[in-house]
């Protein structure tokens, strides 16, 4: 059985501890793991493969992740932008044996009953196997709006329900609970997002119900770029195909699906709410947090970075400061983050999409200080790591080492640079910055220009194939 990891989601609904570049599932939340780390070492257990479907910009920060954890190979596929996960795992499942069973995972999900996982899944492989498509349900804790529910019959599926509203989302619950009572089984269930079948079955299923999807799917397959275990979807295939849920273009129209009810201590965390009810909390109800100062206040979601957090006299708040973005919210609210990252967007904010800290390939940089005019920046290098071959047109760059040898190539020459010793690039200058040496080289950039934007960078030559 392999296991198709989706893991190109930006989980707007977590900023601004989430971001485009550091969605949540590869946030370190729980134990110093990543969401995206915990689901690929609990799938190990029970899959032969891993097949891991990804954004090209968050390729290399699974692989470092997944280096983390000591696993240093992996099958991926890399998706130039996102068209939902009907074709997300359409795609992945081209790639593999027409009869290999599949386990369909979100890399963001929460599971704390491990056990009971792992017997869920082996009955959905036994359903799988007899050709069927199955889901995974959740059973309900409380009348949640925010998700689909499912409405079956033991294993049978009776029909797939939109979010519904709350009153709607009580009486589900109410007639649970009348079921509970006569000791029988339960009628309502989350719709989990997690799925397992064959391949050819769910391809089979697609070509029937979303042919569409199936034809510019299978095109873009085809003209992939593939590399040592690599998958390259070109820009322009990905964009013709029909972006479209696994439940909508398959789940709700098929007569050949069954779910696998189950309780498995499972969250999407997909809201701050979700996150509160997870993490650890205080003799107060207040969440963990070694700089938080508290007086007299109750129940609140504290997340926050290096600086002190005290607050006085409140209760059910969230908190959650990253640096460079402070939100301030009541408990309950935290579905409308969502327009706040709307409104950054408009405006042009890189605050959706990038933290202090990026993470790249090659290491990191961190924004130390941005003014109109000229940013500052703490540049970390790896070992045998180098960044493009590059030039910007509004910027020069001032560098100084600040530990490590770093080897600077710039226009014709190339030298190297020591602690306490620096170069300069000026606008349109041809340049480099590698590391041959042993220990991550670390340096201070000052650029200055009249803009000093991501996007100034036309790169000429590239180790990752970036554009």
């Amino acid at each position: 059985m392999t296991n198709i990891i989706l893991c190109g989601g930006s989980g707007t609904r977590l900023w601004p501890i989430s971001r485009t570049l550091m969605p949540k599932q590869f946030v370190k939340l729980f134990d110093e793991r990543s969401l995206f780390q915990q689901t690929v070492e609990r799938n190990k257990r029970v899959c032969d493969n891993q097949f891991i479907v990804s954004n090209a910009e968050q390729y290399f920060l699974a692989v470092d992740q997944l280096e983390e954890i000591g696993i240093e190979r992996n099958r991926f596929l890399l998706e130039p932008i996102g068209r939902n996960t009907a074709p997300a795992i359409a795609l992945a499942c081209m790639a593999l044996e027409p009869e290999e069973v599949v386990l369909v995972t979100p890399s963001d999900h929460l599971i704390k009953k491990e056990g009971a996982y792992f017997e869920a899944v082996k009955k959905a492989k036994e359903l799988a196997k007899e050709g069927k498509l199955v889901t995974f349900g959740i059973e309900p804790t409380y009348p949640e709006t925010g998700f689909g529910y499912i409405e079956a019959d033991g294993f049978d599926v009776i029909s797939f329900k939109e979010k519904p509203d709350l009153k709607r989302a009580e009486n589900y619950l109410l007639e649970n609970e009348k079921r509970k009572n006569k000791n029988e089984s339960l009628k309502y269930f989350w719709n989990s997002g997690m799925f397992c079948f064959r391949a050819d079955a769910f391809l089979k299923e697609l070509q029937v119900h979303s042919p569409e999807i199936f034809e510019y799917s299978q095109k873009a397959y085809e003209s992939a770029k593939t590399d040592n275990g690599l998958i390259r979807i070109k820009h322009e295939d990905m964009q013709a195909i029909p972006e479209e849920s696994i439940d909508y273009a398959v789940m709700e129209k098929s007569d050949n699906v069954k779910v696998v009810p189950c309780d498995i201590g499972w969250s999407d965390l997909g809201s701050f709410d979700a996150l509160y009810e997870e993490l650890p909390k205080d003799e107060n109800g207040n969440t963990l947090h070694e700089n938080h100062i508290s007086v007299g206040s109750k129940n609140n979601l504290i997340i926050g970075s290096d600086r002190t957090i005290a607050t006085i006299d409140i209760e059910d708040m969230m908190i959650v400061d990253t640096g460079d973005a402070l939100l301030i919210s009541r408990k309950g609210s935290s579905q409308k983050v969502k327009q706040i990252v709307s409104e950054l967007k408009q405006i042009g904010s890189q605050l959706p999409t990038i933290h202090l800290t990026a993470h790249r390939p090659w290491g990191t940089y961190t924004v130390l200080e941005d003014t109109p005019g000229y940013k500052i920046k703490r540049i970390v290098v790896k070992p045998g790591k180098r960044l493009s071959l590059q030039k910007h047109f509004h910027r020069s760059e001032h560098w100084v080492v600040v530990s490590g040898t770093a080897t600077v190539t710039v226009g014709d020459e190339t030298k190297l640079i020591r602690p306490n010793e620096s170069t300069y690039i000026k606008i349109g200058e041809v340049h480099r910055l590698a590391n041959n040496g042993k220990i991550p080289v670390v340096l201070i950039e000052a650029q200055v220009g009249e803009y000093t934007g991501e996007d100034d960078i036309v790169r000429l030559d590239d180790d990752f194939k970036r554009d």
